[in-house]
């Protein structure tokens, strides 16, 4: 019998009636002979709603707290979950995510994954439960709860499908699969059939919300089959593997966004060897995640230095580097908010020439400036004005063909 594990969001599993129709879904792939492990999100907006609660008791409780309030979500919709199953007539046992043998580092809120012991799982499948685990946390060597932080319940689920050598891991959402747009900015935009891992990486990276990167970087480590598919209607969704692309006369398969983006400059910065450790290190200490990085020419030993991070830790980056930069003899520091990204990826673009300069013409022609740019060999990204990002997103989307097959 094989192993499939699926994935519920939030949205599959918010209210009573989602939730019967979600132990429909997964007893129809019980009743195939599978052995079925079932990874559950909280219910609807439940973990805003505790974030928001938990702010009106303390506007700044303690890390260790707030996981521990956080993971209760996923415990009620797992426990919610095998309760419709058991009321259809299946046998069901839901599991934390500690009694389900995941273990995880110590960093509240955003914890990785240190290992996983399926022991108990297995031996509730052994018993012909359906297994029903909740997402998004694991167990510190300290014996506290960790919640991983976006993206959570994804990522436990590729683990949990490699761990138990699962035959796939299936996610089901309120999508149909993965675009070559968000098809709530682009209508024409075209669902995939499959893409690759590194296709799929860098759509997530670059903001595509789907899938989060973590969960994809698992499942290419690990070699796992995903589908993405919707829990709302039965229709075929979207696989992400390893296998060769169908789709490689289109050398760009998709066009992602980003809104959550925004810029810090420092002027006037001393070129000389220990600059950039003097003003990273200490964003990296606060947790602070940065992404591109821009340095000026030097000219007379001084340069000017750029770096784009998410728009919420601005003003805890500015109180950071306000002081580093004075200390190192820097002029001034700006920022600036209201930005976003628009990316085109697609493992087509490798040794071709022309993307780049179709990608700038694209922009140009719509007046959209370019404050910044970054590649890979599969993706180049812009930076631009969050305003026009919408706009960027439609002209490269009908300049690239995406909205045909």
């Amino acid at each position: 019998m094989a192993i499939v594990v699926q994935k519920y969001g939030g949205s599959s599993v918010a209210n009573a009636e989602k939730i019967r129709n979600i132990a429909r879904r997964v007893s129809e792939s019980y009743k195939k002979g599978n052995k079925v492990v079932v990874v559950v999100s909280a219910m609807g907006d439940t973990t805003d709603d505790l974030i928001e609660l938990a702010n009106k008791i303390n506007p700044n409780p303690e890390p260790r707290e707030m996981d521990l309030l956080l993971s209760t979500g996923e415990i009620v919709s797992s426990t919610l979950l095998a309760m419709a199953l058991h009321a259809a007539g299946f046998r069901a046992v839901a599991l934390s995510g500690p009694q389900a043998g995941i273990s995880t580092d110590s960093s509240f809120s955003r914890a990785r994954i240190t290992g996983i012991e399926p022991r108990r799982i297995i031996k509730e499948l052994d018993k012909g439960n359906i297994v029903i685990v909740a997402g998004f946390q694991g167990l510190t060597v300290e014996n506290d709860i960790a919640t991983l932080g976006r993206g959570g319940s994804d990522t436990t689920a590729v683990a949990l499908a490699a761990s138990l050598k699962a035959k796939i891991c299936e996610i089901y959402t309120d999508v149909e699969g993965v675009y070559t747009a968000d098809p709530r900015v682009v209508p024409e935009a075209r669902k995939l059939d499959e893409i690759g891992y590194e296709e799929m990486l860098e759509m997530a990276t670059s903001g595509a919300r789907v899938m989060h990167h973590r969960s994809v970087e698992l499942g290419q480590v690990y070699n796992m089959p995903i589908l993405v598919a919707s829990s709302m209607v039965d229709k075929p969704g979207t696989i992400i593997h390893g296998g060769e692309n169908m789709e490689a006369r289109n050398k760009v398969r998709g066009i992602a966004h980003d809104m959550d983006v925004a810029k810090i400059t420092i002027t006037g910065v001393p070129d000389r060897p220990g600059i950039a450790a003097a003003i990273f290190m200490p964003l990296a200490k606060a947790g602070i995640s940065v992404d591109t990085i821009v340095q000026n020419a030097s000219a007379n030993n001084i340069t000017d230095l750029t770096f784009t991070i998410i728009k919420n830790d601005v003003t805890k980056a500015m109180q950071i580097i306000k002081p580093v930069a004075k200390e190192i003899n820097a002029k001034k520091c700006l920022s600036d908010s209201k930005l976003g990204k628009v990316s085109i990826i697609g493992t087509g673009m490798q040794n071709t020439p022309g993307y780049a300069a179709k990608m700038f013409q694209t922009l140009s022609t719509q007046s959209i400036n370019i404050q910044l740019i970054t590649t890979s060999e599969i993706r180049i990204t812009c930076i631009i004005a969050e305003d026009k990002v919408k706009e960027a997103v439609k002209a490269l989307h009908k300049a690239f063909e995406l909205d045909k097959a």
